[in-house]
């Protein structure tokens, strides 16, 4: 057996495993912590399909970023998940319903692929002589030009409507207000003291 098959059999079942831990780890902060291993063993799998891009915007974005941010918001709020986790039961038959769903929908892709494997797609490309990273940039940049574009602005509008959502201002804590303090008049703020030698004010 060469190292190829070797690492995708780890990968694979670490990843599987840390899947599993996200929902069976009873501490939040556990279940984000087996979630970035996932990421991160998901970005090995990539690495060996040959999409080094995606492996990297796995770890940076998923890793760096969403993960990251999962793991603070779980630390700094008080959430009481004892609490949520009475109403588990509630949620269970909607939830059930969208597995099955979503279990239908593999079954019938993967089903495609058995009954005609040999199927056209658009895929465009790619010179032998082309990195993957160059490849994609190149689709993304002219093909896919103003999709990316709507992509980023329809991201932007996302962030600034979650900041005004969540941006509250709390009662009876001092701000600054500038133009208040420019217009001030140094001669009222400003007192001059002789003291005395010897003595204190």
């Amino acid at each position: 057996m060469t190292l190829q098959p070797l690492f995708f059999y780890l990968f694979s079942f670490v990843t599987i495993a840390s899947a599993l831990m996200v929902i069976a780890a009873r501490n939040p902060v556990h279940s984000v912590l087996f979630l970035i291993l996932a990421f991160v063993n998901a970005a090995g799998l990539l690495l060996l399909l040959g999409a080094e891009f995606l492996a990297m915007i796995l770890i940076v974005v998923y890793v760096g970023a969403v993960a990251v941010l999962f793991l603070f918001v779980v630390m700094m709020l008080d959430v009481d998940f004892a609490e949520l986790r009475q109403g588990f039961l509630q949620y269970l038959p909607i939830g059930a319903l969208v597995g099955v769903i979503l279990l239908v929908e593999l079954i019938a892709v993967l089903g495609g692929l058995a009954i005609a494997p040999e199927v056209e797609t658009l895929a465009t490309p790619v010179p032998a002589d082309v990195s993957n990273v160059a490849a994609l940039g190149a689709v993304l940049y002219t093909r896919y030009l103003y999709f990316f574009q709507a992509a980023g602005v329809i991201l932007l509008v996302a962030m600034i409507g979650a900041i005004v959502l969540t941006l509250r201002h709390k009662e009876g804590v001092k701000r600054q207000d500038i133009s208040v303090q420019v217009a001030r008049d140094p001669r009222k703020t400003v007192e001059v003291v002789q003291v005395e030698t010897g003595r204190g004010i």
